[in-house]
């Protein structure tokens, strides 16, 4: 496994993440409730896009099978919506980030994560998947410090974002900027909400947000921003790294040839990570204030099983298109699993 940055933040992240253990899902609910009789599963922008469908389409079978009910696909275009319908109970499953999660719970306590995918173990202590600060390849000198990098040049730049409600496409590279700035007089006081507009006497000249990691990505290639901030797993199938190691400050990717859309008139053009901070992995969550204990244990019992794990239409290939990888499999979860996202908005 990869040796993680050593900052606060991260450190903080991953001593937290493992000591959690691996418990089973509270679904705080045991009186009966009538549920509907079609499932429907909401999908974050991220996930929406037709390049997605056959592996959308993969999770829906499982969960078809294992409730014997139909399943139904919410795409939706706003990352609030997916939260919203969530909460509501308009959608009973969602896979969500960590921070999505976060916030449909504080609306509906009876929001609770399932499962999370592993990491390359097959447990929770590698989880992770990172949260990037990312320029286009020919601006990478001016965030250069001695043999690496350093964000201490963002200040002043224009700035792309996924959403506000994004994990790790603003939670987590907010607060690390945070972490970073407030430690110079200048910026002693800055905090998430300074972030999220630009002008002459905001931190950013210019802020943006893509609503979803590829087209946050799209901004900085485009030349719309300066600056991105973009998951890795999200644009995975889309790139590929060409000198340096994953994750880490320097490394170049390149978008692939065959690039499905927003990057198919984007090939060859080049990105440079500038910095990356580890990330909890997404849940799927179920709303269990719609749902039965009996439909929530049989979801939950057939993504945790071997023939899911086994499914090379769920897990694929790095770099292949999909959610999850080889050899991951889902675990079960418990909510205070993701106190650590909690803790960067507090």
């Amino acid at each position: 496994m990869r040796k993680i940055p050593l900052l606060g933040l991260v450190i903080t992240l991953v001593s937290l993440l493992l000591m959690a253990g691996c418990g089973s899902t509270s679904t705080g609910t045991s009186s009966p409730v009538k549920e509907p009789d079609t499932i429907t599963v909401a999908w974050l922008p991220n996930t929406a896009g037709d390049d997605l469908k056959e592996a959308r389409a993969e999770i829906d079978k499982v969960i078809e099978k294992a409730t014997g009910k139909k399943v139904e696909d919410k795409l939706t275009t706003d990352y609030a919506i997916t939260v919203e319908a969530l909460a509501s109970g308009n959608a009973q499953v969602a896979w969500v980030g960590a921070q999505q999660y976060i916030e449909a719970h504080a609306k509906n306590d009876k929001v609770l994560p399932l499962v999370v995918n592993s990491g390359d173990s097959g447990t929770l202590n590698d989880a992770l998947y990172y949260s990037r600060l990312v320029v286009k390849k020919g601006n990478e000198e001016q965030y250069k410090s001695g043999d690496g990098f350093s964000i201490d040049n963002i200040a002043g730049k224009k700035m792309s974002f996924v959403s506000s409600s994004s994990t790790s496409g603003f939670k987590v590279p907010s607060a690390a900027i945070i972490t970073d700035f407030t430690k110079q007089d200048k910026w002693k006081s800055l905090k998430q909400e300074d972030l999220l507009q630009g002008g002459g006497d905001k931190f950013f000249s210019q802020v943006l947000f893509g609503g979803s990691h590829q087209l946050s990505l799209v901004n900085v290639l485009t030349d719309k921003a300066d600056v991105a901030a973009v998951d890795d797993i999200d644009v995975a199938s889309y790139v590929e790294l060409t000198s340096g190691a994953e994750n880490t400050p320097g490394a170049v990717y390149t978008v692939r040839k065959d690039a499905a859309a927003p990057f198919d008139k984007l090939a060859g053009v080049q990105y440079v990570v500038i910095k990356a901070i580890p990330v909890l992995n997404a849940p799927i969550v179920a709303n269990t204030g719609v749902l039965s204990q009996e439909t929530i244990d049989a979801i939950t019992q057939a993504l945790t099983s071997d023939e899911v794990a086994s499914n090379t239409k769920i897990f694929v290939d790095k770099g292949g298109k999909g959610f999850f990888n080889k050899p991951q499999r889902f675990l079960e979860v418990e909510d205070t699993w993701f106190n650590p996202i909690r803790e960067l908005s507090k």
